[in-house]
Parts: structure tokens; C-alpha cells; sequence
């Protein structure tokens, strides 16, 4: 099942017919129906409603200062070019938006500027997300998005209730709030991996099994995804503040600004787990072999203990009794004592090999005994005297 869902994940579609004219739109049979959304605000009014029909956003325009559009699903290809139709969205960013296989980015055309991102989320315990496709115009924002649910809950909140300046700001400021919760939920993700490689770096020392390889291999595969998803938005978010688009205010530049430091803390972040992941094979590798060390030397001490004593138990074991006729054979075949003796010697030998060994150290146990000075860490000071 993994390797079955991890294909779903990696799989490229193009619908597009290799040839086809620029601008051709392809709806993937699968998607979802179309859903749409407006939400209408300015500075003292807010309208927000749930739509049957892309006709019935004409009464809003030119009386609202900010028009949101959110599509959830990207089925109906009536509802696509009507939108482009009204708003003068270009035919190649509307192709671009039915293919959700697009990396982040930014394209300014002559009305609007087109923004694509995507949204992080864990589903069934892997790592997935949807793309969203965004045009900032003069007065609108337009989001499509794969599937009904995203992250947007905070921004609508804060254009309901006019919570901060959103209210009163154009439509760039409400693309920053949708790109910078977008940026802010990979934190989220981020935490719960992070308590995930904790979790598995303690297993694989504590007890390393052939499972936990397919996990470190999962979730190294989890870290790439998101790296894919957030190295080319990082570079979308630059873009946005740093190139010289009319759309796009200064003092939204300034806010467009902490959102890429936030991607660069997510990158850094990332960069860090996957290291701790890559390294957690040579980790359970180490594991392993200190394992088959422990148990070669435990076993090498008992088979050095029974060498001596096999020994013994052989020369003794030979029966050729002793006689006038046999002067060289064993005499002590007919001692009364012979057996007590024999066990005698071997027992003394057994305490000879245990003292030795003990002197040599091979039979302490791995962890710090209690004579040793030990550091806040728990490790012992190798800077005491001897």
C-alpha cells in the first residue's frame, strides 16, 4: 500500500494533447465540481455569500472596493471561462490552473498578476496538498482551488469582523494574507515532524527493527515533498516584493517581506530534518552493529569459558585406566575423588577466566559505572584524572 500511494503522490498527468494550441483547457474528469464563493468588503461593509452562478457576481462589480472569488474544485469548465471571461484573466493561466502540477510562481500580465502555490497538509498519514491559483487585479482576488478546505479561516475572520487594516487595504494586502497563510501552516507540519524523527531516532537506538527503515524512508519522502513545495514559493514571494508591479503597494511589499523570512526559517528548518533523517540510517546501521557486538562478545565469553572445560572433560574422558600392564595410562581413572577433583578443576578454572576477564574490563557494562564523575549530560568527564 505504501508503494501504491506514494505513485498517487509522484504521478504527472498532462490532459493537453502534446501540440495543442497555447491556451487550450483540459478539466480533469475526476476533479470536483465547481464551488463558488464571494466575498465582498470594503472600509464600513462586508457581504459574503455562496454562489450558483458566475452571473450573479455582475451586480458587485464596481460597488465594492475588494471582490473575493474563491472556486473550490476545478470540474466545471463553464464556470472556468466565464470567470476569464469577466474578470480578462489570460487563457494561459487559465490552462495553468486546471494543470494543479504547476510550482509556485509569479506572472504579471497587463491586468492582473496570476500566483500559484501550494497548500501543505498530512492526509492519511502522508504528505500531500492542493495547488492554488490566484489573480490579484485592481479590485478582485480570484482563488481556485483542487477541493472544498484550506487554510483561509484566519483571513476570512479577519475580513468579517475587520480585524487589522484588511479592511481598509486593496486587493494585494488580502493576496499577502492568503500567501502568508499559506507560508504559516507549513510551521504546523514542520512540528509534527519534528516530533516524529524525535520519536524515531529514539526507537531506532533504543531498539532498531527492519520496520523502522520503511519509516525513515516515508518520511524523508514527506521532507521532499514539502521542499518542493516551498523552495519555488519562496522564490514567488521574492519575486512579489522585490519586482516592480503596479499592483502591488509599498507597504505591502513591507508585509510581502516578513512572509519570505518565513520561508526561509520553513527551508532552514526542512533542510535540518532531512539531515536528521538521512542520518538516521547510519544511526540504526550503528545500532545494529553495536547489538551483534554485544551479543559476539557474550557469546565469545561463554564459548572462551567452555574451551578450557571441554578440555578437561575430554583428557578425562579418554577411559584408558591405568595398570602394571599400562604404566602410561590415567591411574586417576581408579581415584575415589577423580569425579569431586575433575569438577573442582574446572570450577577454579571458571573463576580464573571470570577474574581475568573482569580485569580486563570485558565484562562492565556499557553505560558509565557509578565511580566515574559524570557531566550535567550524563556523560562521563573525560577531562577527570586517572
Amino acid at each position: 500500500m505504501a508503494k501504491r500511494r506514494r505513485k498517487q503522490q509522484t504521478e504527472f498527468r498532462r490532459r493537453t494533447a502534446p501540440g495543442a494550441a497555447p491556451g487550450t483547457i483540459v478539466a480533469d474528469p475526476e476533479a470536483p465540481k465547481s464551488a463558488l464563493r464571494l466575498l465582498a468588503f470594503g472600509p464600513d461593509k462586508v457581504e459574503e455569500r455562496h454562489l450558483t452562478s458566475v452571473d450573479e457576481i455582475k451586480p458587485y462589480l464596481g460597488d465594492w472596493p475588494v471582490l473575493w472569488v474563491n472556486i473550490d474544485g476545478l470540474g466545471d469548465l463553464g464556470v472556468i471561462n466565464a470567470l476569464g471571461e469577466m474578470f480578462k484573466l489570460h487563457r494561459l493561466a487559465l490552462e495553468d490552473v486546471v494543470n494543479v502540477h504547476q510550482r509556485a510562481k509569479v506572472e504579471p500580465y497587463p491586468d492582473n498578476v496570476y500566483i500559484v502555490a501550494r497548500m501543505a497538509e498530512i492526509s492519511q498519514s502522508r504528505v500531500g496538498g492542493d495547488q492554488l491559483s490566484m489573480f490579484v487585479g485592481k479590485n478582485f482576488v480570484i482563488t481556485f482551488q483542487e477541493h472544498a478546505g484550506d487554510c483561509f479561516d484566519s483571513v476570512r475572520d479577519q475580513v468579517r469582523n475587520a480585524r487589522g487594516r484588511v479592511r481598509s487595504s486593496g486587493p494585494d494586502f488580502l493576496a499577502y494574507l492568503l500567501l502568508d497563510a499559506v507560508v504559516d501552516h507549513y510551521f504546523p507540519l514542520l512540528e509534527q515532524f519534528g516530533e516524529i524523527i524525535e520519536d524515531l531516532e529514539d526507537r531506532v537506538v533504543e531498539n532498531p527493527h527492519r520496520l523502522l527503515i520503511a519509516r525513515v524512508h516515508e518520511t524523508k519522502h514527506d521532507l521532499l515533498v514539502l521542499r518542493r513545495s516551498i523552495w519555488p514559493l519562496r522564490e514567488a514571494v521574492h519575486a512579489l516584493y522585490r519586482e516592480p508591479l503596479s499592483l502591488v503597494a509599498e507597504e505591502t511589499r513591507l508585509h510581502l517581506r516578513d512572509t519570505y523570512d518565513h520561508t526561509v526559517q520553513i527551508i532552514d528548518l526542512l533542510e535540518t530534518y532531512r539531515e536528521t533523517a538521512s542520518s538516521l540510517l547510519d544511526i540504526y546501521l550503528s545500532s545494529l552493529s553495536n547489538r551483534m557486538n554485544e551479543i559476539m562478545k557474550v557469546l565469545t565469553i561463554i564459548a572462551t569459558i567452555f574451551i578450557p572445560l571441554s578440555w578437561v572433560a575430554g583428557v578425562w574422558g579418554m577411559n584408558f585406566q591405568g595398570g602394571p600392564e599400562a604404566p602410561l595410562n590415567m591411574p586417576e581413572l581408579r581415584w575415589a575423588l577423580g569425579y569431586p577433583l575433575a569438577l573442582t578443576v574446572m570450577l577454579l578454572i571458571v573463576i580464573a577466566e571470570v577474574y581475568f576477564f573482569w580485569r580486563k574490563g570485558w565484562l562492565k557494562a556499557m553505560t558509565p559505572s557509578g565511580g566515574e564523575k559524570k557531566l550535567s549530560n550524563g556523560l562521563p568527564d573525560s577531562t577527570e584524572k586517572k
